[in-house]
């Protein structure tokens, strides 16, 4: 009886009901070789990248980024640094606009482009993140390494910040965060269908849960230089500034909705109310369609 019931729970839950419905489409496509191929190329190079691109930065910062394969002499290796620290949050904002978005769709020529739309940001977001974590020149430098028990805590914070940000993530359409809603409805012959706003798991005790655990993941690591440093803060600053821009445009589509949703829930730090300490209240059923 309780298999049954949690079996029922997870149907209704929207993040799982709306994976569920994008594999099996794409387990079951409609004929149509070209469109197919194309579909499992861009689904092959998408998931490479982004595996690429998150391994590197687990490893690249839990050393401090004294490891790395940048080679560039100093002192053009702080410029060359600098170039890689601003391309991403730079090209990351810029897509998300109207105009990224457009040129996004174009960026395929004929008729899929703009089915593989959001595939094509996540090759382009990842194969940025590489760039940055595995072009890195090392200044050499090593101000701090935990050892022993400090060591172990870390690790612990750091692993903990990782599983932090691949639930918020979750919580936000991992079919988006991952690219895989692009290819795998082109792979369905249907149009993508976007998550709705998310205000689910980790949505209900702040609204920038995502950026929120990438920021941990930059200041639990076990080794700090300069490198680390700069990285923290510069990336840090863009978690709390970059969802401003977010958010204006869940106000345009939402509406009222988000407005709600903005009054009750905090930006980035939660709101500990009552005895407990639990997080406030929130009103909001899962999300409608």
């Amino acid at each position: 009886m309780a298999g049954r019931g949690r079996a029922a729970w997870q149907v209704r839950d929207p993040r799982i009901a709306g994976l569920v419905a994008l594999v099996a489409g794409a387990l079951s496509p409609p004929p149509g070789a070209g469109r197919i191929a194309l579909a499992v190329l861009f689904g092959a190079v998408c998931h490479a990248v982004f595996a690429a691109a998150v391994l590197a930065m687990i490893v690249a910062m839990f050393f401090g980024l004294s490891e790395s394969f940048g080679r560039v002499p100093w002192p053009w290796a702080a410029l060359a640094n600098a170039a890689l620290l601003v391309q991403f949050p730079l090209a990351h904002s810029v897509l998300l606009t109207g105009p990224g978005g457009r040129w996004l769709a174009r960026v395929v020529p004929g008729p899929h482009g703009q089915t593989l739309a959001t595939t094509t940001y996540a090759i382009i977001a990842s194969a940025q993140l590489l760039a940055l974590f595995a072009l890195w020149t090392p200044s050499g430098i090593v101000w701090w390494r935990a050892e022993g028990g400090a060591f172990w805590v870390l690790c612990a914070a750091y692993a903990a910040s990782w599983l932090l940000l691949m639930k918020a993530s979750f919580d936000a359409g991992a079919e988006v965060q991952s690219g895989a809603l692009g290819w795998m409805s082109l792979m369905a012959a249907r149009r993508p269908v976007f998550p709705d706003m998310p205000v689910l798991g980790l949505f209900r005790v702040i609204r920038q849960p995502i950026y929120v655990a990438f920021a941990l993941t930059l200041w639990t690591v076990p080794v700090w230089t300069p490198d680390q440093l700069a990285l923290a803060l510069a990336f840090t600053a863009y978690c709390l500034a970059a969802p401003r821009l977010k958010e204006r445009r869940f106000a345009r589509r939402y509406g009222p909705r988000f407005a709600q949703y903005r009054a009750e829930v905090p930006y980035a730090v939660p709101r500990l109310r009552g005895p407990l300490g639990r997080p406030a209240p929130h009103r909001h059923g899962p999300p409608q369609g």
